[in-house]
């Protein structure tokens, strides 16, 4: 029992950090981004205001999947070592 228990907490800390790998998708995509933007602004200025709206509202979208994965990871650390032990006690029978 002890031995499934620590498999699964196991389980939950490595999926968590897994999922915070996430992260670095939308800083390097923000990062590509603004770095265009900025360059796109160089060339046109008068168009600073299109670009700067088009640009925050992408950056916005692509922060959502570093914020979905913080969620998981958040829900793998806290939520899910309690819903497996008390799975883990109704098969053992405990």
């Amino acid at each position: 029992m002890e031995l499934a228990m620590g498999i699964a907490l196991a389980c939950c800390a490595l999926g968590a950090g897994i999922a915070m790998i996430a992260g670095i998708g939308p800083g390097i995509g923000e990062g590509y981004a603004v770095g265009h933007a900025l360059t796109a602004i160089g060339r046109q200025p008068e168009s600073q205001g299109a670009i700067t709206t088009t640009m925050i509202l992408g950056c916005a979208l692509a922060e959502t999947t570093g914020l979905y994965a913080l969620v998981i990871a958040i829900l793998l650390i806290f939520v899910a070592p309690g819903t497996f032990a008390n799975v883990l006690l109704r098969v053992v029978g405990g």
